[in-house]
This record gives C-alpha cells, structure tokens and sequence, in this order.
C-alpha cells in the first residue's frame, strides 16, 4: 500500500504548500510514484502549484520529475446511506484510484478545520504539521502561561490528531508518526526562540510529535511558484552557479527530507 502522507495545520501561512511541493517533489526526482490531493477546495495553492508547473514544462520543453495531482471526484449523493458523508467518500475513493500505482499519497489539508481534513489526519501514515516559530502559531498545539514556559492545557488541533490516532488504533493501523516541521527561524540565538525550544520539546514528550527544521524566509520561495519550480529544479532550468541563500535552502530541504525518515527514501540530492 502507498505510504500516505499528510500535511496539516489550522492555520494558514505557516508553509504547507511550499513544504508539500517540495517534498513531493523531491520524492518524484528519486523515482518514486507520488500522488497529490489538495483538500483546500477554495484556495487550492497546491493544486494552483502543480497546474505552474505543467504550463511551465510545456512551454520550456523540459521534462521534470513532477507528482501526479488528482481531483476530488464526484459522487452522486443520491446514491448515499442515510448518515454517509459525501467527503468521506469523495476522499476514500481519491485515495484507493492513487493507491493502485503510487509509493506515495501527499495530501495537502486547508488552513481551517473541515470534513475532509479531520479524515484525512486519520489517513495518515505520517503527519507532517509546519510550524511558524512564533508563539501565535505554536497556540495551534498548546496553551501557554502568560511567561510563555509552561504548558496550560492542549489545542483543538492536537486534539484531534488525538482522536485521528484513536481512530488508527481501532481500525489495527500503525501510529502516525507526527513530525512538527520549524519554519521561519531566526539565524540568531534570541530569547523567543529559546523560548519555543524549551516548550516544545516539553509538548513533543507529552503528545508524542517529533521536530524537524523547516525553511526559514527565503524570496527564493515567491519566485519559484509562478513557474511551478522547487530547489531542486534550478539546474536543470539553467541554474549553472547558485547563491549562498539558495544553497542554504537546499540544505534547509535536504535535513527535512532526512528528518521524515520516509520509507525508500534519501536525502542525496
């Protein structure tokens, strides 16, 4: 069965989108079969991502390895059970059609909490959720006292990756691994940032997620997207000699990819 792969948070502008085209990216230029489900039904940035990167290989002429993207199909509610929902099975039948020829399903989850979403989170084999490095962000997991070091209590999303992973239980599936992905931190040793380490790793050991380096703010990133482009696409553009904070981000993807411990995978790109 294909390793699924979801990335979610309720907030929006933490990086899901930049972290979901680039793993599964990164995945497709290791030869690995890679489907891509967007489940934000209204901004669709992933699916408005790979849609870049079609029109830019066809009118460069290059061939990138690039992840298949599958529509939501529709259904006829009519033919549904009374108490059925129609997103569970829009989701379920997405997710078996992908399973018959990918290593790989990375489904993208809106910034806000839906249907979709909260089934999609009991789907996963692993749970990647980006994470600005800011205390505003990290409300998402947990509350914190006013001095911003000890844990008040949990969020509605860790909550319900708590009833995802009861859900997984009950149906005789493995754990989710649940990797908290640190975007956006600062290069200094600030007191903020030591801050968030410290209660984050207090969180990680009383919820059971682990950490992994995101990307920090880099305008590589709003540049790539209207072609459709990853990091690792820019030699093969052209891109003969890169810049320090190109490299830096490469570097930045490569860690992450290695942290996820993926099934298959490596990180030697």
């Amino acid at each position: 069965m294909a390793h699924i792969i979801v990335i979610g948070n309720e907030k929006g502008g933490a990086g899901k989108s930049t972290v979901s085209m680039h793993v599964a990216t990164a995945l497709a230029r290791q030869g690995h079969k890679v489907g891509v489900l967007d489940l934000d039904l209204r901004q669709r940035t992933l699916a408005r991502y790979l849609t870049n990167r079609t029109a830019f290989m066809a009118k460069s002429g290059l061939d990138l390895a690039t992840p298949v993207y599958y529509d939501l199909p529709d259904i006829d509610e009519n033919g549904l059970n009374p108490g059925e929902n129609a997103f569970d099975h829009r989701l379920s039948m997405a997710v078996a059609r992908l399973e018959e020829d990918c290593d790989f399903i990375l489904i993208d989850c809106p910034g806000s909490h839906t249907r979709l979403s909260q089934v999609a989170h009991s789907l996963a084999d692993t749970l990647i959720t980006p994470l600005n490095d800011s205390f505003v962000d990290f409300d998402l997991l947990a509350h914190v006292d006013g001095e911003g070091e000890e844990i008040t209590g949990p969020s509605i999303y860790s909550e319900m990756v708590w009833s995802a992973r009861q859900l997984r239980a009950q149906a005789g599936l493995k754990p989710i691994d649940w990797v908290v992905v640190r975007n956006r931190m600062g290069a200094q040793a600030m007191v903020n940032k030591e801050k968030m380490q410290r209660v984050i790793n207090k969180l990680a050991r009383r919820i059971g997620f682990r950490t992994a380096p995101g990307f920090n703010e880099r305008v590589i990133f709003r540049e790539l997207f209207p072609r459709g482009l990853t990091l690792l696409d820019l030699r093969d553009i052209g891109v003969k000699s890169m810049n320090i904070s190109n490299v830096a981000a490469r570097q930045e993807l490569r860690d992450l990819i290695k942290a996820l411990d993926l099934p298959g995978v490596k990180a030697n790109f």
